[in-house]
């Protein structure tokens, strides 16, 4: 910001900077963001066992989508969509936990529909109660939004530990191949099918020790990059990282650019590329909860956005803003992706470097949507052995905890104690899920995608035990506690 900046009546966010060093930097908000981009559609892809060509198409479509919202949040669309300052969207974390237990009980394709349906169901819906969003964030004071951030953080950790492992995600064993091929022979002759559950086999792969050995590595790279790199190199320590370990797994053999080379330069991400979407009310009902976190989250970075930048942030600029994530909800169910926040990170870097211009983000979003367009930047993004992504998981994942753990640290117990009480429980309520995962199967299966998901269980626990124990509180106060919680979350996603 200059002094001739500030005399020609053109505030900070608004200033146009010179074309090179706009490109600079928001080449930079995209590094920084990358790899938390990336990290939901690898998670919400193999959960539901899509071939690796389907979660490449996973990745396009999140890249391309987190550009389009990028820029209508950043330069505005009519007085109804876009905040107007220097935000970068990506897939909200809070989104992941439903979205497993979604794919748990329904892989596939099928699975994906279904996903896809909610995902628009609940992004049109949030369009509509985004001027409600002000309202409702006296029930998410920092107690309520600590622990869920704090048990969206635990409950991504399996998915890190899974990766470093190598193996599956979630299970240490696959299907005995000789009973599959028996129960298919039964079936073509139409004799009895073998009596019994299916034989289960260790996967040879998991936890070898080579594979955990360059997970440890990949996670040693990432600390000794945060602690000793300065500025920007400190900012993008976790892509480093994942790009030391593909190096790494490529020269011992364990990464091949097989599908790279085959995927095309050049593609348009192409709407309901997995079909029709279906719409389950459970699943809406689930997505539309999450929509709801999501509103909290991205008010509490609005408000320390504007602190930052030193614009007010008006009832209608916050309304449009909120309505904005509802929009790109709805955009990314159409794209084959995910809901969409304002990443906090990008956040941070505003604070970091000191610059304001919203033009800055609107560039990282043409980046993005460049990015999206190429197909061999998805494969190559997929082609990453999972070992590789699990030491940059296990910090990526436990900065989301190490997030609400801090925003737990500025909530009063001393003098209510209640508080106390509001923590313990929806913590255990959100692990159940993770210690006891068979815990719903006399449950209808219906509700299997809400109950499987300890985010939402967590969600739905805090917020009535807070009404219990504190009752609403006021908008003002509320207000106050989600900038001051802002600010704290900025340092990770």
């Amino acid at each position: 910001m200059t002094d001739t900046t500030m005399d020609a009546g053109v505030h900070p966010v608004d200033e146009k900077l010179p074309t090179p060093r706009l490109m600079a930097l928001g080449f930079q908000h995209v590094l920084v963001m990358y790899a938390g981009a990336i990290a939901v559609p690898l998670i919400v892809g193999r959960a539901l066992k899509l071939s690796p060509e389907q979660v490449a198409l996973l990745i396009s479509a999140d890249l391309f989508c987190c550009g389009i919202v990028t820029l209508i949040q950043s330069l505005g669309v009519t007085q109804w969509f876009g905040i107007r300052l220097p935000v970068m969207m990506g897939v909200t974390f809070a989104a992941v936990g439903p979205m497993v237990a979604m794919a748990n009980s329904m892989p596939g394709v099928d699975g994906a529909r279904a996903i896809f349906g909610a995902i628009i169901a609940a992004g049109v819906i949030g369009i509509f109660i985004a001027p409600l969003a002000s309202r409702m964030l006296r029930f998410f004071p920092p107690v309520v939004t600590g622990t869920i951030i704090a048990i969206i953080g635990i409950s991504l950790m399996r998915v890190g530990i899974g990766w470093a492992m190598g193996g599956p995600a979630f299970l240490a064993k696959i299907p005995d191949p000789a009973h599959l091929q028996a129960v298919a022979n039964a079936k073509a002759a139409g004799t009895a099918l073998p009596v019994g559950a299916a034989p289960m086999i260790a996967n040879p792969n998991y936890a070898a020790l080579d594979n955990l050995a360059i997970a440890v590595f990949v996670l040693a790279c990432i600390l000794l990059i945060a602690k000793y790199g300065r500025g920007f190199l400190a900012n993008i320590s976790v892509l480093l990282g994942i790009v030391i370990g593909g190096v790494v797994a490529t020269l011992l053999g364990k990464m091949t650019f097989d599908k790279v080379g085959s995927a095309s330069w050049f593609d348009l991400v192409m709407p309901f590329s997995f079909g029709t979407p279906t719409f389950d009310p459970v699943l809406i009902v689930t997505m539309v909860l999450v929509m709801i976190v999501t509103f909290i989250e991205s008010t509490g970075m609005f408000l320390a956005l504007s602190d930052l930048t030193g614009r007010k942030l008006t009832p209608q600029s916050l309304t449009a803003g909120l309505r904005t994530d509802g929009l790109g909800t709805l955009i990314g169910g159409i794209f084959n992706t995910f809901p969409y926040t304002s990443f906090s990170q990008n956040v941070g870097l505003v604070g970091v470097t000191g610059v304001r211009s919203r033009f800055v983000c609107v560039v990282g979003g043409l980046i993005l949507i460049v990015l999206g367009l190429i197909p061999k930047m998805a494969a190559l993004v997929e082609s990453l052995p999972q070992f590789v992504l699990g030491g940059a998981g296990l910090v990526m994942f436990g900065m989301v905890a190490a997030t609400g753990i801090r925003i737990l640290a500025g909530v009063d117990y001393k003098t209510n104690k209640n508080n106390l009480y509001i923590v313990a429980v929806s913590i255990s309520a959100g692990m159940i899920p993770l210690v006891a995962p068979a815990w719903s199967q006399h449950m209808p299966h219906s509700l299997h995608p809400l109950l499987e998901s300890g985010i939402l269980l967590t969600t739905i626990c805090a917020v009535i035990l807070n009404l219990f124990f504190n009752g609403g509180g006021s908008a003002e106060a509320s207000e106050r506690e989600a900038r001051i919680a802002a600010m704290q979350a900025e340092g990770g996603h």
